[in-house]
């Protein structure tokens, strides 16, 4: 049965419906970026660096690797989603969702008791210092425990995304910061139990927001209705979901590991560079938001018009991202390195720290706009269902460059380490511009 109602994303100003999807994503990541830069403030204000370190370092990026992971292969169904809703596919909407949302809740439960047996082994292989192991474990296995409520928020807030609704995702997060950031002060400040209460924290506002994103899908989507009692798989659409969601998370993931091997190193140069990297790292997420949320934007778009065959209006929409990004990407910079010691200080009162902290943005914020076509290009891409080529551009970049750079430099000056990061970016974009230009004629071609 076709729907009546009109879609914009598919015929409406290009530019303007960009921005509107945008918007609220952009909003709503920076709330639900908020859990943890809460905790680090919090903790980090009321419990010392090595509390700080210990939210952040190590366990930080085990928890970034296994929800980018996860989330990559989610991105598989709001490809698919936004594909058949752009076609007005109802019945393959409905059996993506039920897929979607039962893989969700499975891998969080599978995965999240693997993470706590696990825990001490992870933080080993990373070479977890000593004074910062206990806290980190902690931390660690609060968050793998409550892993299926963050699977379930995240899967559920694309799926809303992929049929053009990134306005509700945005309510959620806020009321769920709002209760994160209470529970931070009560748990750390006021009951003054550290890490644990930050975790604790972190873990109910998302059961919260789990719960309420649930709610939406089941009582109050029009274009979809998520039933509980009736979860399965579908194989063929769990196939095709794995198709384009498993190369996308190998990808995303380079980024985490090339980190985890970069803070192998880092976590060698002592406890004020580790804090200092987990700082700037709180501040750094910031402008990846803006990237993240245009990549979901123009993945989105490029989806529904690929389901509707319009191809001009993909590439309209891909270039007009393209330059809104890298007139953000040089605001951001600015505005980082400027105002860098006093971002950091936020974190930590050791001028030590401050001091590392200031020095990491005037390497890391003045090259974000080097990254930014190939994460366009390949945003658009993964919507058109191409994404091994990216895969293997981010291995090679991204993740096997930043190794062999990582063991040639040793433990030299921090600065010195992270100068991977722009020569990273130039290989990885430069790839992908390439691939993009000839393999759009055979896409274009076979929509027109």
């Amino acid at each position: 049965m076709k729907s009546t109602e009109k879609n914009e994303i598919t015929s409406g100003v290009i530019w303007k419906q960009i921005l509107i999807f945008f918007f609220p994503i952009l909003i709503g990541a920076i709330f639900q970026t908020l859990y943890n830069t809460v905790d680090a403030v919090v903790v980090g204000r009321f419990s010392g660096k090595i509390a700080l370190a210990s939210v952040g370092g190590s366990s930080g990026l085990i928890i970034e690797l296994v929800i980018t992971f996860f989330m990559g292969l989610a991105s598989g169904a709001t490809v698919i989603i936004s594909q058949a809703y752009g076609s007005d596919d109802r019945r393959r909407i409905y059996e993506a969702l039920h897929t979607a949302y039962t893989f969700a809740l499975a891998g969080g439960l599978i995965l999240g008791t693997a993470g706590v047996l696990l825990a001490p082994a992870f933080l080993h292989l990373l070479g977890t210092p000593d004074d910062l192991f206990p806290g980190s474990l902690t931390y660690l296995r609060i968050l793998m425990a409550g892993l299926a409520f963050i699977l379930i928020y995240n899967i559920g807030s694309g799926i809303l995304c992929a049929i053009g609704d990134s306005r509700r995702p945005l309510y959620i997060l806020i009321v769920c910061c709002v209760i994160n950031i209470a529970l931070d002060l009560w748990l750390v400040a006021v009951l003054k139990i550290g890490v644990a209460g930050a975790g604790i924290a972190t873990v109910i506002s998302q059961g919260v927001s789990a719960a309420l994103v649930t709610w939406l899908l089941v009582f109050r989507t029009g274009a979809m209705k998520l039933s509980l009692k009736r979860l399965h798989i579908n194989l063929p659409i769990l196939s095709n979901i794995l198709k384009i969601g498993l190369p996308t998370a190998i990808s995303v993931s380079m980024f985490t590991i090339s980190n985890m091997i970069l803070q192998t190193s880092i976590n060698r140069m002592g406890s004020n560079t580790v804090a200092a990297w987990t700082a700037y790292g709180r501040v750094d997420a910031f402008w990846w938001l803006i990237t993240e949320a245009f990549s979901v934007s123009i993945t989105t778009f490029v989806g529904q018009n690929y389901g509707a065959k319009k191809p001009q209006r993909i590439k309209r929409a891909i270039l007009d991202v393209i330059g809104m990004e890298l007139v953000l990407s040089v605001i951001a910079a600015i505005v980082i390195v400027s105002a860098a010691p006093f971002l950091i200080s936020m974190f930590t009162r050791s001028q030590a720290v401050i001091t590392i902290g200031a020095r990491i943005s005037k390497v890391i914020a003045p090259i974000y706009w080097i990254f930014i076509p190939s994460d366009v290009l390949s945003s658009s891409l993964r919507a058109e269902n191409h994404v091994v080529f990216s895969t293997i551009t981010n291995t090679l970049s991204i993740c096997i460059f930043r190794i062999f750079w990582t063991f040639i430099t040793g433990n030299r000056d921090i600065t010195f380490l992270l100068r991977c990061y722009p020569i990273s970016y130039i290989a990885a974009s430069s790839l992908i511009i390439i691939y993009f230009v000839i393999e759009q004629k055979k896409i274009n071609s076979k929509l027109s």
